[in-house]
């Protein structure tokens, strides 16, 4: 099966576990993308995408620590695997080809 890409809303979610190394769990993550894209976001979509990505390869997960503010449940902790950062990475040198076609933002140069 030939590799689609992400959408958008799966490189938002990818850069937010990026930005929160080791610390990305479906809140942070819902936090972290609702900030810098000022969209309101549903939890269910991040957890959703979360999974995704990890069935897809890009992201891992581990069982973090268990709490007493969180009813002694544990958190399930999400980081990038090596493809996730390649995939990433291609994503983004695909957009900045694109950018840098736009005649328009490029006349000036």
């Amino acid at each position: 099966m030939k590799d689609k890409g992400l959408g958008e809303f799966e490189e938002l979610v990818l850069l937010a576990v990026c930005i929160l190394e080791g610390t990305a769990y479906g809140v942070s993550v819902k936090n972290e993308v609702e900030k810098h894209s000022g969209r309101s976001i549903l939890l269910g979509a991040i957890h959703i995408t979360l999974y995704r990505l990890q069935d897809k390869g890009y992201l891992k997960s581990e069982m973090g620590g268990n709490t007493e503010k969180r009813g002694d449940r544990r958190k399930r902790l999400f980081s990038i695997t090596p493809t996730g950062l390649k995939q990433l990475k291609a994503s983004q040198d695909v957009r900045q080809k694109m950018w840098q076609l736009i005649p328009q933002l490029n006349a000036g140069q």
